[in-house]
């Protein structure tokens, strides 16, 4: 254990309990105080369905299981080669704070807790925020503040994107893929460290192929251009996906991309092409209301506030249907799937508390779920079920997620190499020229 006057005391802030109830093992030998203010921000937040506010109660379950009941002025040991945690009585706010901050809010006595601490702990004080503005406000008082970062990528640029692209491949390597399908990994030294299910578009001047990497048979299998009810893939990574998304070995698929690449379209066109294999195809996606204002304060009963977020999903299944006609067999079958609850449209926090069987279950936006989020979804899978998340990392409706945080990021960073999970990052955009322009220009 280090001295205790180079340990650094962490100050948390109530939005990192919510992103993470286990937070308190995450700060090593260091101590963590726990305003009492954010305590009563937990109280609110006890009640309800939602992951944040079973994040409340198990965290209030785990400081009450080691504080016991004594709890003193130097707090009580986390365990095992961790430093104290301890809750701080609030105490008046401190002049400098009161002087910059003249509204009495829960971050200003948050930020007035961490002040007086500075003057009172011989090591470095620092507050952990998820709020940006927060930090800031923490550093103009000369506190220091960080992120909470503990399930956090190091870097936007190091995240997997499932597919490369390999030039210079000798003519006669290409050829074995059309003539067998497969060629195996030593005659290809110029890939280096596949990792399961990665794809390539390997080239040689006027010659290509698709492939896709097979740990178990460590060979690169052909990847041809399947069809999904009805809808063709329009590049090489939508090639890629589409043959994850069918194959039954592949229980785990990730697709990130922006607005128009394809993603949610894709793993809806699948789903209705295997619908055979499943009990029921469920669509869902986290309800994140513009500006993060609460739903009651749309108008109308619980349909009517949801139908805006929900309607994406909706347009989807229009795309698939003009494919057909009105009467088309192929139409009338998602009609009736919908009907019969084959086909299930639904928000995310519906499904809280169900078990998965048999259901090829599709998470849209995923990136606005909080990694605990992802593994609770991904926990609650029984035999015989898939489960695909799409979303764009870059584009984020949630105020303490950012593109290295989020349960999507995450999810890819820590499911890479394993066979049966598979990842694509659809560059393109295919929806019309004029989306793709200003998806990249704007």
């Amino acid at each position: 254990m280090i001295d205790h006057a180079e340990r650094k005391l962490f100050v948390l802030d109530t939005n990192v309990i919510l992103h993470d109830a286990h937070c308190l093992e995450k700060f090593e030998e260091h101590d963590v105080a726990i305003p009492i203010t954010v305590l009563e921000e937990l109280d609110h937040f006890k009640r309800g369905n939602e992951d944040i506010h079973f994040q409340a109660r198990q965290f209030l379950r785990q400081l009450d299981e080691l504080t016991g009941p004594v709890l003193s002025a130097e707090g009580v040991s986390r365990g095992k080669g961790q430093g104290n945690v301890r809750v701080v009585l609030g105490s008046s706010i401190e002049p400098d704070v009161r002087a910059a901050f003249l509204q009495d809010s829960p971050d200003h006595r948050i930020l007035n807790c961490a002040v007086q601490l500075s003057k009172q702990h011989p090591g470095p004080v620092v507050l952990v925020t998820k709020d940006t503005n927060l930090r800031m406000k923490a550093r103009s008082l000369g506190i220091a503040a960080e992120d909470f970062t503990a399930d956090k990528l190091p870097s936007f640029d190091e995240l997997y994107a499932g597919s490369r692209t390999v030039e210079d491949i000798p003519g006669e390597s290409i050829d074995p893929f059309y003539a067998l399908g497969s060629v195996p990994r030593d005659a290809l030294p110029q890939i280096e460290n596949p990792v399961a299910n990665e794809n390539f578009i390997l080239r040689n001047g006027s010659k290509s192929v698709l492939a896709t990497y097979s740990a178990e048979t460590d060979s690169f299998q052909r990847v041809s251009k399947p069809s999904a009810y009805g809808i063709q893939p329009r590049n090489a990574e939508q090639s890629f996906a589409l043959t994850a998304l069918l194959d039954d070995d592949i229980k785990l698929v990730t697709l990130a991309g922006r607005a128009g690449s394809g993603k949610t379209l894709l793993a809806l066109a699948a789903a209705l092409e295997c619908r055979t294999r499943y009990r029921q195809i469920m669509l869902a996606r986290p309800v994140v209301p513009l500006s993060n204002r609460d739903l009651g304060y749309l108008p109308g009963d619980i349909q009517d506030k949801l139908a805006p977020y929900m309607q994406p999903l909706f347009d989807n299944l229009t795309v698939i249907r003009h494919h057909f006609g009105d009467k088309d067999p192929m139409a009338e079958r998602i009609n009736e799937m919908l009907e019969t609850e084959k086909l299930v449209i639904s928000p995310l926090s519906y499904i809280r508390g169900r078990s998965l069987q048999r259901m090829f279950f599709i998470v849209d936006e995923a990136q606005n779920l909080t990694p605990h989020e992802v593994k609770t979804i991904i926990t609650r899978a029984g035999e015989g079920t898939k489960i695909v998340f799409t979303g764009d990392v870059q584009q984020i409706d949630q105020p303490y997620l950012d593109s290295l945080s989020n349960g999507l990021s995450h999810l890819i960073n820590r499911m890479v190499g394993h066979p049966i999970y598979a990842h694509i990052t659809l560059r393109r955009g295919e929806r019309s020229l004029l989306a793709d322009v200003a998806s990249e220009r704007l």
